[in-house]
């Protein structure tokens, strides 16, 4: 519940200035504080420009907003999703988008 409603939270805040660095720096603080998603953080050494290199690539392809997800957001905050994103960090931007939009099932 708490990263659903933090995802929720940067979406609402960063949805008409997506280019703001905050949001990379808010993204990656949050990651390394929870519980489950700091492990994953921790074992790929994962730093704020590896975040920001995805988040850009995520953005190129799935720039829009369905409910409550926005997938270059939204990606981050799931166990899943934020695995496959930093173990396929150098894949084709598409290919992680669309890996990322099959999760939420959009």
């Amino acid at each position: 519940m708490k990263r659903s409603a933090e995802s929720d939270r940067l979406i609402r805040q960063y949805e008409q200035d997506l280019d703001n660095k905050q949001l990379i720096q808010d993204i990656y603080a949050y990651c390394t504080k929870d519980w489950k998603l700091r492990r994953i953080m921790k074992k790929h050494a994962v730093s704020p420009a590896d975040i920001d290199v995805i988040y850009h690539k995520l953005l190129r392809w799935g720039n829009f907003k369905k409910g409550r997800r926005f997938v270059p957001i939204s990606s981050f905050f799931y166990v899943y999703t934020l695995n496959y994103l930093v173990t396929h960090k150098t894949e084709d931007a598409k290919v992680l988008t669309m890996r990322c939009m099959n999760f939420f099932h959009i």
